[in-house]
């Protein structure tokens, strides 16, 4: 078992593209289906798995692209440390004072490697000033607990 870490940070407008953020529906729609439902399916199809937009299922970062993954660890400890510097890096930009608690961060970290400890996924988002958004992902991989069939992105 091993960790995989995601960072996704951009406009709040592109992160509220929900339907390139979720995978495509396993069956295609019915051949008479209305054209612009078989034309939304193929954009969908075709752009969710090379997208950067972080999924609405975390465990589907691992079908992205391997030159999304930030790093990979196969101690939870160490995993939880990205998160914590990613935390640090970006907390003066969040948009909630409430948010950038040094308390509350802590608590987030030991909550992630916590989670990880137990094979369990992590994911946070934030709203950042400009509207902007940032998406911190820790994927557990090989196998992921929601998700067992999807493979690792570094072909482990």
């Amino acid at each position: 078992m091993h960790h995989h870490a995601y960072l996704w940070a951009g406009p709040k407008d592109r992160f509220d593209q929900e339907a390139l953020r979720r995978p495509p529906h396993p069956d295609p729609p019915p051949a008479e289906s209305k054209p612009e439902v078989i034309l939304r399916y193929r954009e969908v199809a075709t752009e969710f798995p090379k997208s950067d937009l972080p999924p609405i299922e975390t465990a589907y970062w691992l079908v992205k692209p391997r030159s999304l993954v930030r790093g990979t660890w196969p101690d939870p400890d160490a995993a939880a440390a990205w998160l914590s510097d990613r935390l640090a890096e970006y907390a003066p930009r969040f948009a909630s004072g409430t948010e950038r608690s040094g308390t509350r961060l802590k608590a987030l970290v030991v909550s992630a490697s916590e989670r990880l400890g137990s094979g369990g996924d992590v994911s946070l988002g934030f709203y950042l000033e400009r509207p902007s958004y940032l998406s911190l992902a820790l994927v557990t991989c090989s196998p992921n607990r929601g998700m067992p069939a999807l493979p690792c992105p570094l072909g482990a």
